[in-house]
């Protein structure tokens, strides 16, 4: 079995594909459920592909149906995905130190496979669903406030739980290392009062860090979606569309206004001049096109596709050097300007607001834990803030 990429009316998608290169039935069949009735992302289904071809690779080793799969043949399904081996392989201790799977990536494998199921129970009433989930009970004490409104309602859980660790801290780059990169795609030389470099280039990345946007959501903008202040704020439109070549699209599918500092847009001026100067004003409509294209590599004013900007990440690590970290990616940005926001005090809702995230928890659970290291920090000067105790000892019965 393997992941297969699929061009369909100018959209790409993947789906799972058999030793004789057809798709498998149903998995193809929850693919497309999730394609057209839950409007998953291209990246979404590609994962999920991913997972489900991993699952039908362990079928086919352990000589299953996939429609007749009980919790004990499905339990050894988990071990494969930690370890890479196949079905009925044990290691040896001696051998015990090779590279296992994240707990979260085996986690992220069994929702898409224990999904895959709920959907076909639902819809061609297939009983393996009934053998993976079970009903659960509550146990202890604690009582949620609107227990009340599940009365009488079964809440199916999961048989196979999974034990997530928490969150490491998220990769963060320092002021100096957003300067270098923004330096290395462009400079202003004072003297011969001009831009060196790829203003483009420098636009994409400051826009990445002063916004926090996805990739995605960066790439699928388009000059329309700026807006200049003109005596207020200038801000940038986040506009759910699914029209980019490469797929490049905003997440959840949720509008939001992100405001921008002058200087940005400025530079997104400086940029616009630029296209003028070359003529892409005549070439297309420029207002409504992306604001990110092809301007060397590729046809002329194509969008600029996430593999070319991960192109020039690596040109970038190699022109830097030590004065970045080796593992940078565009995702750093936004994990940079999130902990920014929270240590200057920015309330986690607005945080999440202007990040896209659906629920605050999503925010809490990734950048929490710096507003509370800060916290912890300033318990360090205890000693200091314990001082003023001495001596008020019985000071208000007297």
């Amino acid at each position: 079995m393997g992941v297969q990429r699929v061009v369909a009316d100018g959209e790409r998608t993947w789906t799972v594909v058999g030793e004789d290169h057809l798709p498998a039935g149903p998995a193809e069949e929850y693919l497309e459920f999730l394609r057209v009735a839950q409007r998953a992302s291209p990246n979404t289904v590609r994962s999920y592909a991913a997972s489900l071809s991993r699952w039908w690779d362990y079928l086919t080793a352990a000589g299953l149906s996939w429609d007749e799969v009980t919790l004990p043949s499905f339990t050894p399904f988990l071990t494969v995905l930690r370890t890479g081996d196949p079905p009925g392989v044990s290691r040896l201790p001696a051998g015990a130190g090779g590279q296992m799977a994240a707990e979260s990536t085996v986690a992220a494998r069994v929702t898409a496979v224990l999904s895959f199921y709920r959907y076909h129970a639902d819809v061609h009433q297939v009983p393996v669903a009934g053998r993976l989930y079970r009903v659960s009970t509550r146990g202890g004490s604690y009582v949620p406030g609107l227990a009340h409104l599940q009365r009488g309602r079964d809440q199916l859980r999961p048989a196979v739980r999974l034990r997530r660790h928490a969150c490491r801290p998220v990769p963060l780059l320092t002021p100096l290392q957003v300067e270098a990169i923004l330096d290395g795609c462009a400079r202003w030389d004072a003297a011969c009062g001009e831009w060196t470099g790829s203003v483009r280039d420098r636009l994409m990345f400051a826009t990445l860090a002063e916004t926090g946007m996805r990739l995605g959501e960066c790439l699928s903008t388009r000059h329309c979606d700026w807006h200049a202040g003109r005596g207020g704020t200038p801000f940038i439109e986040v506009v759910p569309r699914q029209d980019h070549p490469a797929g490049a699209r905003v997440k959840n599918s949720r509008y939001r206004r992100i405001h921008i500092s002058d200087e940005l847009e400025r530079l997104h001026s400086e940029y616009l001049w630029q296209l003028c100067d070359a003529g892409a004003h005549q070439a297309l409509d420029l207002e409504n096109h992306f604001v990110f294209v092809n301007l060397c590599r590729g046809r002329w004013l194509a969008p600029l596709r996430p593999e070319t900007v991960y192109d020039l990440v690596a040109t970038l690590k190699r022109r830097l050097g030590s004065a970045v970290p080796d593992g940078w990616t565009p995702h750093w940005f936004r994990h940079t300007h999130a902990s920014a926001l929270l240590l200057s005090g920015a309330r986690e809702h607005v945080v999440m607001r202007r990040l896209g995230h659906a629920d605050i928890q999503t925010t809490l659970s990734l950048y929490g834990w710096v507003s509370e290291d800060a916290e912890l920090a300033a318990l360090a000067g205890w000693r200091r803030f314990c001082a003023g105790w001495d001596g008020r000892q019985g000071s208000s019965g007297e």
